[in-house]
């Protein structure tokens, strides 16, 4: 159970690219052989790729290796970029709370108007679903990384 809390983005993301690789293969193989494309793979591929990407990011704030520039960062001592880690966490934290709540109030309004995905007539509320439970993912994320900034030894 614990491997699947640390690895939930892995798993709903190597999911979301395995579906995606499969569908994209399969409409190749059909256009070549058959002269015939499948419309609802372009479409599906789409809103997979939103879930793929989402997932990516939590993982790479789980990581602590998303694109940082460190031209200056580089310059401070280490009190400092303490100080400054904890910054972008704040930050970070904030962002992505105001991304989970109006993501919530666009999926809220997606199920209250029953909105459905062109091509394949799914809910769309399936695919817009991504933005706010990777924030959910990215907040604890980065609550953790604060977590471990302040619990690290102090800094003289």
């Amino acid at each position: 159970m614990k491997f699947l809390v640390n690895r939930i983005e892995e798993v709903i993301g190597t999911v979301s690219l395995s579906i995606m690789t499969t569908i994209a293969f399969i409409n190749v193989l059909t256009r070549y052989f058959f002269r015939y494309s499948m419309a609802f793979t372009e479409e599906l591929t789409l809103y997979l790729f939103v879930w793929a990407v989402m997932m990516g990011t939590s993982i790479a704030f789980r990581e602590g290796s998303n694109m940082a520039v460190t031209f200056l960062y580089d310059k401070f001592n280490l009190k400092s970029r303490r100080i400054l880690d904890l910054l972008a966490g704040v930050l970070g934290l904030f962002f992505f709370a105001v991304l989970m709540y109006f993501s919530v109030l666009e999926v809220m309004d997606e199920i209250e108007m029953n909105a459905m995905t062109e091509a394949i007539e799914l809910p769309m509320w399936w695919f817009t679903g991504a933005m706010p439970i990777a924030s959910a993912f990215i907040l604890c994320r980065i609550a953790s990384r604060i977590r471990k900034t302040l619990s690290a030894s102090p800094i003289e």
